[in-house]
């Protein structure tokens, strides 16, 4: 019998590709095999035909539901005896309950602790070693290696982004929007010890808690513009009335009203019961110059933005890395034609020259595309690009790796899936071979 056949097999069944990716080299690492499904149907199938002696589950998963999956693997007597460890960040009582119910061995909370994963792992193959029907031999995995607690942390020369808030316009709730979440925008970018924060929509809330673990520190909160979804979480940031945090605030330039006045406003005695004279932080306000912004290892330029008031994109470099961040940006406004029209040189692309120069060469694209085509017709000149048009642009960055935030607060979660697949087939249309997914609330992606 070969090494190979000795070594226990672990399924992975995770269908957001950075988590399943971190999960599979901890385990390679400790000298399991692997295997990967990206949906609950490819999960069970896999599970029938290499009966694996672990299923690392997660519950939001396409097709076929986390929970769904444990039934059906515990109703067929050949798949009865997988040992199921359940990872998801549904940690609630009645998730965990239902697992356990189902027969699942443990319930990890995401994000997974290396430590913990392996322990688990471990502890169940453990558990089985006399067991005769125990299909790969009577060896035992390797033992997980002693360590101390492991703290996730991007890697050393390795920008990651975290999304808190992926939705446009107002937040959402309710189980047709359980898989993209609903807060409003905010985007986190982390390198080093370095964290810089896009945006302040309701998804703030959750960065500031987040923030609080590692004790008062400088933030830099980069605005894309001061349109209600993309501040109204500022209130509610945790730090601001902390003591020893240092918060920078930029922002473009507003004729209007400048940079303080409007976060001051926000916390006017009418519309909240907390005023900025309460925020124990020390504030600093600061609009967008000529030159980037240096963050320690990171540097953040900017582009204007086709969005109405004083609106900007971000692009963000760090360990030799590059991404570009476009939340509300209205490319080639009143177009309703084919996107394989959008050649070079087309006069309707000319007033984007910029932008495009701006976005071509970064690793990762986070750009929206909030409508339908049909749903372009009627909202053109919002401030929003249509899917179509959005797709044109990247054929013409020639970007590799596209995410879409800021989801109209009217999609559902089917409504969106629908829509990324065809997302995908226009860019096949097209000729663009680029790898893009959707944004969702609690997303981590590598640069």
């Amino acid at each position: 019998m070969s090494d190979e056949a000795l070594r226990p097999l672990i399924l992975i069944a995770e269908d957001a590709k950075t988590t399943s990716a971190i999960l599979s080299a901890v385990l390679r690492g400790a000298g399991y095999e692997v295997l990967l499904a990206e949906d609950g149907e490819q999960c069970l199938s896999l599970c029938r035909s290499h009966l694996p002696d672990v299923l690392i589950l997660d519950l939001m998963l396409p097709k076929v539901h986390g929970l769904e999956v444990l039934e059906q693997l515990r109703d067929d007597a050949a798949t009865g005896g997988i040992g199921v460890l359940v990872c998801s960040a549904k940690d609630y009582k009645t998730e965990m309950e239902q697992v356990d119910e189902l027969g699942a061995f443990a319930f990890l909370p995401k994000p997974v602790r290396k430590a913990a994963l392996l322990e688990a792992v471990q502890g169940y193959l453990d558990s089985r070693a006399g067991d005769p029907q125990k299909r790969r031999g009577a060896a035992a995995a390797p033992a997980a290696p002693a360590t101390q607690a492991y703290h996730p942390r991007v890697p050393a020369g390795q920008a990651a982004v975290r999304f808190w808030g992926t939705r446009g316009s107002t937040p959402v709730s309710g189980p047709r929007y359980m898989r993209h979440g609903g807060n409003t925008s905010c985007m986190e970018v982390c390198y080093g010890d370095e964290r810089v924060l896009f945006d302040a929509g309701t998804g703030l809330r959750d960065a500031g808690l987040d923030l609080m673990a590692g004790g008062p520190r400088s933030v830099h909160l980069f605005i894309s513009h001061t349109h209600w979804d993309h501040i109204q979480g500022f209130p509610f940031f945790v730090p601001a009335y902390v003591p020893g945090f240092e918060i920078t605030i930029h922002a473009p330039h507003n004729v209007e009203k400048d940079l303080e006045s409007i976060f001051r406003g926000q916390l006017d005695r009418a519309y909240f019961p907390v005023q900025m004279e309460d925020m124990q932080a020390a504030f600093h306000f600061h609009d967008l110059g000529d030159e980037p912004v240096v963050i320690g290892d990171i540097t953040v330029s900017w582009e204007y933005a086709m969005h109405p008031g004083a609106a900007v994109g971000y692009k963000v470099e760090a360990g030799g890395r590059s991404l570009a961040y476009f939340t509300d940006n209205e490319l080639t406004k009143g177009y309703l034609g084919s996107p394989a029209d959008l050649t070079p040189g087309n006069e309707l692309l000319e007033m984007h020259r910029d932008q495009i120069g701006f976005m071509t060469g970064v690793d990762v694209l986070f750009h929206e595309a909030q409508y339908t085509t049909e749903e372009y017709v009627e909202k053109v000149g919002w401030g929003h690009s249509s899917l179509t048009n959005s797709c044109a642009l990247v054929a013409q960055t020639g970007v590799r790796r596209w995410v879409i935030p800021h989801h109209d607060h009217e999609h559902d979660d089917d409504f969106l899936q629908g829509k990324l697949t065809l997302t995908r087939q226009i860019l096949s249309d097209l000729g663009a071979r680029v790898e893009v997914s959707h944004a969702y609330d609690g997303m981590v992606e590598l640069v």
